[in-house]
């Protein structure tokens, strides 16, 4: 069976028209499902080579891709040329763009070191294409400190790196290592493969992660997010032009590539770093989990413990994002609500009240949508009483969906249009 039949037909043009895309495969559990990947790809009109690791053939035979794809399979890097050229030169001169799913920690560790003995290694760091990296391993793995310090020299080095999934795993545990959606992972090559600039000379500015309110010299009020939802908000709209400001509170993630990142810990600096950077235009992201309250008189010395309880003195922290919406102008403003119960009327009240253009509302009680997850399930709320639930899904993909809903009004309010955009904008 040609690979036309075999996917119901002859691919279309797509997106993907014309582009050779090279996935490669390496040896974990999730293997399986980079035929789906090259399935997808194929429909979209890429031509798709796939070089696998000798591992990654123990779980899927070479000869399901190659019918998958209706291109050879390249596996050992000493096999006869099927390019007829030094192979792996050919291959990375080829391709517009180069993704590895699943990648495993034993991968991911030879690439950050430069070690090419394999194939896939060398084609890798021989290919000047843009890298998509899709990790998959035990979620005691992908926690390790080694792996993820590894991961995060990849982003520094300018490779783009997805979140894993989030979920039961191969081992019967359940935790953050799963392959991202196949789904999700075509979305992103797609994506650099079109090189979507739809946010070229946007300024966005983004806040991140917890504030910590001290009470005395060790001891803080604070809360456990952990920064990821904003960084993959500041990290996907830099990959789509904008000019991006992310204003971090005290997290350990590593500054996404091409943003510009201001570290702070209290509330009261977010506010004068945020005012500094915000000038009436552009885009502002408030996906920071703000400090509610602070002591009143923050003691210079540690608080002992005495015989009875501590009675503390609280205040109102300084509001953010309503200072920042006092000081609208044509920017575009989105809100975040971590909720634990009345997600819609809370959402909407907070869209009321600070005269924000979009809520992104979640229940933190929810599996895989709370602080610290790598992954979100969201509502997104509108002005007019419109809402759109969202399903679980990463925090990137979710970052993406957010800056394509807001993208509409962006144009208008640069045009010095009043009205909303039409509500199919925002599927």
């Amino acid at each position: 069976m040609s690979p036309a039949n075999s996917q119901g037909g002859p691919p279309g043009p797509g997106p993907a028209s014309g582009k050779t895309v090279l996935l490669g495969v390496t040896g974990g559990i999730a293997a399986y499902k980079a035929c789906e990947i090259v399935s997808r790809l194929v429909k979209l009109g890429s031509t798709v080579y796939v070089v696998m690791t000798e591992a990654a053939t123990r779980f899927v035979s070479p000869l399901t891709f190659q019918t998958l794809s209706g291109q050879p399979v390249f596996v050992k890097m000493f096999e006869p040329p099927k390019l007829f050229n030094v192979e792996h030169i050919a291959l990375a001169e080829r391709a517009d763009v180069v993704a590895v799913a699943p990648a495993t920690a034993n991968f991911v560790a030879k690439l950050v070191n430069g070690i090419c003995d394999d194939l896939l290694t060398t084609i890798v760091c021989a290919c000047t294409a843009p890298v998509l990296i899709c990790p998959a391993m035990n979620h005691n793995m992908y926690s390790n400190p080694i792996y993820r310090a590894n991961e995060a020299r990849l982003r520094e080095l300018g490779y783009q790196v997805m979140a894993p999934g989030y979920g039961r795993l191969a081992s019967g545990a359940t935790g953050c290592g799963r392959l991202p959606e196949p789904s999700e992972i075509v979305d992103e090559v797609v994506k650099l493969l079109t090189g979507a600039q739809d946010y070229r000379g946007v300024e966005v500015l983004v806040t991140a992660g917890p504030t910590r309110e001290f009470l005395d010299p060790v001891r803080f009020l604070s809360n456990p997010s952990s920064g990821r939802m904003g960084f993959a908000v500041a990290e996907e709209a830099a990959a789509r032009g904008a000019s991006v400001t992310l204003i971090a509170g005290p997290v350990e993630l590593p500054g996404p590539p091409g943003v510009s990142v201001i570290r702070v810990t209290s509330a009261g600096e977010m506010l004068r770093a945020a005012l500094s950077a915000f000038n009436g235009r552009g885009l502002v992201v408030a996906a920071a989990a703000v400090s509610d309250y602070q002591p009143v008189s923050p003691s210079a010395r540690k608080l002992k413990k005495g015989p009875s309880g501590l009675q503390l003195d609280l205040q109102r922290t300084p509001d953010v994002l309503a200072q920042l919406a006092a000081k609208k102008g044509t920017a575009v403003l989105v809100g975040f609500a971590a909720e634990t119960e009345d997600l819609l009327a809370n959402a909407r009240a907070k869209l009321a009240g600070k005269s924000l253009d979009l809520v992104v509302a979640n229940d933190v009680t929810q599996p895989g949508a709370g602080f610290g997850a790598e992954t979100n399930r969201a509502i997104l709320v509108w002005p007019d009483g419109e809402f759109e639930q969202r399903p679980l899904e990463s925090k990137r993909q979710l970052a993406s969906c957010i800056l394509t809903c807001v993208s509409p009004l962006l144009e208008a309010r640069a045009r010095g249009e009043t009205a909303e955009p039409p509500t199919e904008t925002r599927s």
